[in-house]
């Protein structure tokens, strides 16, 4: 009988160590709150599982009463100059990413990122950069056992998580209250 491999307890190992690794992820969160606060509406994209997990953070937002809309979306709005596009891409390079940020700054829109790579093609054209020192999906790295961009991705969603505390600290929000907001039609 062969002993199996506490895997989930191997990733939040991980994602404690890549926290650990990056002590200004609390100036971050508190930036990208403070931003989110002053903006119009919050435009969210990412491509794959970044894209999924930008989908929850954008759920988030309209639970907290933001006007959030995930890019690509039939019923997404056009970004104004009072709006805030955020982007998660582990590499910073990814195509179609780079297209909305530079029409998103073209319009005049603020553009966070959250990414592997703070010298990316992204990062350069943001306003400002969270990075998560996790390996992109094209690497490997000693720092992870789990496939292609799957830390990136997880340490994503907990660095959205942390953004939507710090905003419910900011508008005194409770989650009970924020449930208000959840789907009744379902």
């Amino acid at each position: 009988m062969s002993s199996s491999v506490p895997y989930a307890a191997v990733i939040l190992g991980e994602l404690d160590k890549l926290i650990g690794s990056a002590p200004e992820l609390p100036n971050k969160v508190d930036l990208f709150a403070a931003k989110l606060m002053q903006s119009n509406r919050v435009f969210v994209a990412g491509a794959g599982r970044s894209g999924l997990m930008g989908k929850a953070f954008a759920m988030r937002l309209m639970h907290l009463g933001i006007q959030a809309f995930v890019v690509g979306e039939t019923i997404t709005p056009a970004i104004t100059s009072s709006d805030t596009l955020v982007l998660g891409s582990g590499s910073g390079e990814t195509g179609s990413l780079i297209g909305m940020a530079d029409r998103a700054k073209l319009i005049g829109a603020s553009v966070m990122l959250v990414s592997v790579n703070p010298e990316s093609t992204l990062a350069r054209m943001s306003d400002s950069v969270a990075a998560l020192p996790a390996a992109s999906k094209e690497a490997s790295s000693a720092a992870t056992v789990q496939p292609m961009g799957s830390l990136f991705e997880q340490g994503l969603l907990l660095f959205y998580d942390a953004v939507v505390l710090k905003l419910m600290e900011l508008k005194q929000l409770r989650g009970d209250v924020m449930y208000g907001n959840h789907a009744n039609l379902e």
